[in-house]
């Protein structure tokens, strides 16, 4: 069933056309990705479909009654009092259902009511319907789903005291709980760790509803999505598929479209030419041939007629990123012996090895606060550990991209940055392979967006002569485009390369060691993410088995005790029967000890 038509709609902002007569369908349980580049116009589609905006050509019709929810990239900050209160209203409905049984239940207590029996009758109705839309289920809801998404610690605090990553988490929350018909979220990953991620992507599998959602998370879209709808220069493109299909399937699709628009061209050239040789005999002729005069004419009609194809874009502008590799390092990188590390009294990891040899492709992965970030400034040589020891290799060069890049400026420009290296000629050319382009060149870094800040730090890191790489999530605020142009590069990179990562798609492509930081412990795992966690689920399978079996046969043990205590108590029994005297004190005092041993068994095999 299709419970949301897009025809025709187009979109204008500033006289600039985002998108142009764009029509699509979502179906009942499809889920779908859409994806373009940022500025492609993503976050007002979706805005259009929620009614939040309109369109400025065309239209958009909704299944009669449709329950939309929608996650925007940061929720307007409602008027409640605690973030529990917040989720609350997500079932707004049910609680007003509340508030009228408990209204009923108030005049239930005047049995002498004339319509007394009327009152119970709706009662029973209305406790029906409560119950039936899950209304004795609404705190189980929310505590599970602020577990999955870990923000449990989250509910009893003011939502005006929130960071904004926070009011985000709860902003999805609060959509999922909605359980709309239609489930709209716009980068629904972010400031998630990645075990989150993946709560929510089997969240999302089982999900009753329809999905649409943004994100540049691939892996993620390769675990949910039956559809890409792809948004490139105005026009949008349908794949009934997952991502990575999708990325083959377009790469085929614009090969085959060049090869068309090229074989046409090459039609047209030769109808011209045709054309023209045609009025040119047509002219030399004595008298002038009106018979090839016609048949030009013909053909020029129908070169008029004819469709033409456009020429596809093969490749769209991206970021310009090569790094090259200076000379090698020695091949112990860094070691890390016993190391230990706190702060404010929390212990972050205890007792951790890890070794980094020359071209390694490490990966270091963990949940949000386990330390990945104060492990790699260990590494760096920014902090001290608290036990243990850290070991530097020789001939080091290193480059370091840090989450929030160039945080200790503000009033600098983007050009600033490169003039104490480069002549302001050379800086512009350069800037520009990063697409920073004319008067952006001199926007402050404090205007700047988290992408462009990490377009600017790559682009100081290739002026660099490094041979060691250290990533703290690379990938953060870059579009898929940037994303895949910097692994490209990086799988060209000739040295070592350290990266802390929540993208799993960029870790399965680059990484084969990983470090997996939990439990204030260090596991290493040969291979990528996918075989990381396949090696976890296998060795968490064997201690479960093993745990099953120890189980087992501790309780077998215990039935056998359990049969031999009763037997020793009944034999007590029949000597009681047969003794007095202070040998019947012994005996009671014996059974009276067998028979709380026998007790404190059975309550542990319960």
């Amino acid at each position: 069933m299709i419970i949301c038509s897009v025809n025709q709609i187009s979109k204008i902002y500033g006289g600039h056309t985002i998108f142009e007569n764009i029509t699509f369908e979502i179906k009942t349980s499809e889920r779908i990705g859409l994806v373009g580049r940022n500025g492609s116009g993503k976050s007002s589609l979706l805005k259009i479909i929620t009614g939040e905006e309109t369109p400025d050509h065309g239209a958009v019709h909704w299944k009669k009654n449709l329950n939309i929810g929608y996650l925007a990239q940061i929720p307007n900050t409602p008027n409640t009092t605690t973030a529990y209160q917040f989720l609350l209203e997500a079932f707004s409905s049910l609680l007003k259902l509340k508030h009228e049984l408990t209204r009923i239940e108030q005049k239930l207590t005047q049995p002498d009511l004339p319509y007394y029996d009327r009152l119970i009758d709706q009662y029973g109705q209305l406790q029906d319907q409560f119950s039936l839309s899950g209304g004795y289920e609404i705190d189980a809801k929310i505590a599970r789903i602020s577990s999955g998404l870990k923000i449990s610690h989250l509910l009893d605090r003011d939502f005006c005291t929130l960071s904004g990553g926070e009011k985000t988490k709860l902003g999805l929350a609060y959509a999922l709980l909605q359980a709309p018909e239609l489930l709209i979220l716009d980068e629904p990953t972010n400031h998630l760790d990645m075990s989150a991620i993946e709560w929510l992507g089997d969240f999302l599998k089982d999900y009753s509803g329809s999905v649409l959602l943004v994100s540049h998370d691939r892996y993620f879209l390769d675990q949910i999505v039956n559809k890409i709808i792809d948004l490139e220069e105005g026009q949008l493109t349908i794949y009934p598929m997952n991502y990575s299909q999708f990325m083959k399937a377009k790469e085929e699709r614009l090969i085959a479209e060049f090869k068309a628009y090229q074989d046409q061209q090459k039609k047209i050239k030769k109808m011209k030419e045709t054309i023209k040789q045609l009025r040119i005999w047509a002219n030399q002729a004595n008298p002038p041939n009106e018979g090839l005069h016609k048949r030009a004419r013909n053909m020029e009609r129908a070169l008029e007629r004819m469709k033409k194809l456009s020429k596809p874009v093969l490749e769209a502008k991206r970021i310009g990123l090569d790094l090259s590799a200076a000379n090698r390092s020695g091949q112990d990188v860094i070691v890390l012996k016993n190391v230990s590390k706190a702060f404010q009294d929390q212990l972050l990891f205890e007792d951790i090895n890890l070794s980094v040899y020359f071209k390694d492709r490490v990966a270091i992965i963990g949940d949000n606060g386990t330390g990945k970030s104060t492990l790699l400034k260990i590494m760096l040589g920014e902090l001290d550990p608290d036990q243990g020891g850290v070991k530097q290799g020789s001939q080091l060069k290193i480059g370091y991209l840090s989450q929030q890049p160039f945080a200790h400026l503000s009033s600098e420009s983007v050009m600033d940055v490169f003039r104490d290296k480069v002549v302001l000629s050379e800086a512009r050319h350069f800037l520009a392979r990063f697409m920073f382009y004319g008067h952006h060149v001199y926007k402050k870094i404090s205007q700047l967006s988290g992408g462009e800040r990490m377009r600017l730090r790559l682009a100081q890191l290739m002026q660099q002569d490094i041979n060691l790489l250290v990533l703290d999530e690379p990938t953060n605020h870059l579009d898929i485009e940037s994303i895949e142009v910097l692994e490209d590069v990086l799988e060209q990179f000739q040295g070592t390369i350290i990266a802390v990562s929540h993208d799993r798609y960029f870790i399965n492509k680059l990484f084969t060691k990983i470090y997996w930081i939990e439990d204030r412990q260090i596991h290493h795992y040969l291979g990528n993410y996918q075989e990381a966690k396949q090696k976890r689920q296998q060795l968490a399978s064997q201690v479960f088995s093993n745990k099953q079996a120890t189980s087992k046969t501790r309780s077998d043990r215990s039935k056998t005790k359990l049969n031999k205590l009763e037997a020793d108590i009944i034999k007590l029994e029949e000597q009681l029967e047969q003794v007095i005297g202070p040998e019947q004190s012994k005996i009671v005092q014996q059974k009276q000890r067998l028979e709380a041993e026998w007790a404190k068994l059975v309550e542990t095999l319960d």
